[in-house]
């Protein structure tokens, strides 16, 4: 995608925050792509962590985005990853899944409220077709059911290409739902402000990046994997769970996705409740490694909200120390003072 410059309202919201977590910028500007086009709700997440003076590239899709950075043409990616009431974004999980690894440094949460728009002129009774992504239009079905009966959805790639094919004049549909930045961004007039069936709703966004340093563990951290059953039977599951749990580990998402190999073969997208510098959590990725055929790692990383991992008792980092000098000392001649004082 070229670079395309930057609309005043995007310029105005830019952060200016001087450093990002992962690799520095190949040149002399960090180059960061993300699902486009401009007016997004990943935009704003970009806005929270872009420092002065990033050149943003608008990709069509979040894994253009990612294979901008695997390709080199940009130095970070900003894409939705989840969101609280469709859940993961299936293309995003996919597309980290699959292809030279790529890993999660930062996280940001956008609330998500949507504008009904229109091309200047267009009158409620007009409306019979929408275009947005379908994110947001599960997001608001219930209420495009209640104001429009019958009105018919036409996905987008996202809710701001939409808006802009909508201005064009070449859409096939007759009003959008997206960001109140498309509004103006694209000259359309908004019929209805701020609508959703859960106004309450945020979507999860991540920074990504080559692999190379991982940022510092801060105490209220999430490691992101994805892990494949080695085997399809009773009780699989049940075993690579296992891994966290006996290790004191929580996780904060689960969801599974289709291999790709075959009917019937999944794999799991995690989110675990720490960092990889964490003892307990290298403990279960280690137990999870001899287990799977497959473990991906995604990257530790600050979570955003905040919240400080609860450890629990025996599962310190203090605590697998001391046990690996109780163990050690039993190889080195068995001092049992030794031995009694590591435990």
């Amino acid at each position: 995608m070229s670079n395309t410059p930057l609309p005043p309202q995007a310029h105005s919201a830019r952060s200016a925050a001087t450093h990002m977590p992962g690799p520095a910028p190949a040149g002399e500007k960090m180059r960061i792509a993300f699902l486009g086009p401009y007016g997004t709700f990943t935009e704003q997440a970009v806005h929270q962590v872009a420092p002065a003076g990033a050149v943003l590239l608008p990709m069509s899709s979040a894994p253009h985005a990612l294979a901008a950075v695997r390709r080199g043409e940009a130095d970070h990616a900003v894409v939705p990853i989840e969101n609280s009431i469709e859940g993961g974004v299936n293309a995003t999980l996919d597309a980290l899944s699959h292809g030279d690894p790529l890993v999660i440094v930062a996280e940001m949460v956008v609330p998500v409220v949507f504008q009904l728009v229109v091309r200047p002129g267009t009158r409620p009774e007009d409306v019979r077709r929408i275009g947005t992504h379908p994110h947001a239009w599960a997001q608001c079905r219930h209420w495009v059911e209640a104001t429009f009966p019958g009105a018919i959805h036409v996905p987008t790639t996202s809710t701001a290409a939409g808006a802009e094919l909508l201005a064009s004049g070449d859409a096939n549909f007759d009003a959008g739902l997206c960001s109140a930045v498309s509004v103006t961004t694209y000259g359309l007039e908004a019929l209805y402000r701020d609508v959703a069936d859960n106004m309450g709703a945020v979507t999860r966004f991540v920074l990504v990046a080559q692999p190379g340093a991982l940022p510092a563990p801060t105490g209220a951290d999430k490691t992101t994997i994805q892990v494949a059953l080695p085997v399809n039977e009773s009780g699989a599951l049940l075993t690579l769970l296992e891994q966290f749990a006996v290790r004191g580990v929580d996780l904060s998402r689960i969801e599974s996705r289709p291999s790709g190999d075959a009917l019937g073969d999944y794999t799991f997208s995690i989110d675990i409740v720490g960092h990889v510098a964490e003892e307990r959590v290298q403990a279960a990725l280690v137990g999870l490694h001899r287990y799977s055929p497959e473990v991906r790692f995604m990257g530790s990383y600050p979570r955003v909200d905040g919240v400080r991992s609860s450890v629990l008792r025996g599962t310190r980092d203090e605590d697998f120390r001391a046990g690996r000098a109780w163990v050690a000392s039993i190889l080195h001649g068995g001092d049992s003072a030794a031995a009694r004082a590591a435990h």
